[in-house]
């Protein structure tokens, strides 16, 4: 009987973490998504939502809408429409990839409440809140459309993606067993613990002032439109070099980052691999800057550049927890959790 149960609680346990894992993953490429619905423009490409003009299955053509299309969008969304159908699709394939995300943290939520029998209820409560958290995020989506991309709106669309990533990341590193915890005294995890904040807080704010950057090229757009992407850098002004600046902190401070962490680790461990991968990430990174900044700001750049800065905060976000392991994740010994 007590095999039984430990044989259902295992299986369980890594039903949940294969979820979350493939969660983070599907959010991943919604960012993606909404990085070249960004870089292409394609923020508009449907005038309203849920449906996309007037149809669940959005048009191919402009002979397929009314031949008053513009009036009866334009007028909703305060501006003149123009249909596009590339553009369109790549708005519509966001929002089903948003919608498939909606689906895979719902299954994760489901897949937490065997976790409510066990020491670990936190991990059905934190679901919980991700699924609520998606939610809002697909209320804040329509806000987007509703205020025509309106800066603010879409900067607070990211940092909550940011933060259901941060969600689901704890989510899926808690749930699992470390068969070897982070080697360190106190005194050397407490500074560690305060230096990873500080690595995670730099990392945000310079992912907040790309977004200012972005916002800047929005209103470039206008006047320049998409077909001057050469020019967009020059006409920036201030926010980019702020920007551009502010990346030799982010390089600095990870850099003593990983160089502390290898000081406890040897290469090879989960934790060490984890913090040169940051390194790593953070380089290529760095690299998709320069070329955006050098080589006319070309539409794969963008989203790859936002998607890496994302999955390097991530990361770092994750190595935190596992530095800081006995503090903030609840590992358990027996076999319920192996």
């Amino acid at each position: 009987m007590i095999s039984s149960k430990l044989h259902i609680n295992s299986k369980a346990n890594r039903r949940f973490r294969r979820l979350a894992l493939n969660t983070v993953i599907t959010l991943y490429f919604l960012i993606v998504a909404g990085g070249v619905v960004r870089s292409t423009g394609a923020g508009m490409g449907c005038p309203d939502w849920p449906k996309c003009f007037g149809k669940w299955i959005p048009p191919t053509e402009a002979s397929q809408l009314p031949a008053n299309y513009k009036e009866i969008y334009g007028a909703k969304l305060k501006g003149e429409v123009e249909f596009n159908a590339t553009k369109t699709w790549i708005e519509y394939v966001n929002r089903l990839l948003g919608a498939f995300t909606g689906i895979m943290i719902f299954l994760t939520l489901l897949a937490s409440l065997p976790f409510l029998k066990t020491g670990n209820k936190q991990i059905f409560y934190f679901s919980l809140g991700a699924f609520i958290l998606v939610g809002f995020q697909g209320w804040l989506g329509a806000k987007v459309v509703s205020f025509e991309l309106k800066p603010v709106v879409v900067t607070l669309h990211m940092l909550f993606a940011i933060i259901i990533v941060f969600v689901l990341l704890y989510l899926f590193t808690w749930s699992g067993y470390v068969d070897k915890r982070f080697q360190v005294s106190e005194g050397g995890k407490k500074a560690l613990n305060t230096l990873g904040i500080a690595v995670m807080g730099i990392s945000l704010l310079q992912i907040l002032l790309g977004t200012q950057v972005r916002e800047a090229i929005d209103e470039i757009i206008v006047r320049l439109g998409y077909n001057s992407r050469a020019e967009w850098i020059d006409q920036i002004g201030m926010r980019f070099y702020v920007h551009r600046s502010f990346s030799i902190l982010v390089m600095a401070i990870n850099a003593l980052w990983v160089f502390r962490i290898l000081k406890f680790e040897k290469r090879g461990s989960f934790t060490a691999n984890l913090a040169i991968s940051c390194s790593i990430i953070l380089g290529a990174e760095l690299v998709t800057g320069l070329v955006m900044a050098y080589f006319g700001v070309p539409p794969w750049a963008q989203p790859l550049h936002l998607t890496l800065a994302i999955l390097l905060i991530g990361l770092q976000f994750v190595s935190w927890l596992v530095v800081n392991g006995n503090t903030y994740l609840k590992y358990e010994t027996s076999p319920q959790v192996r």
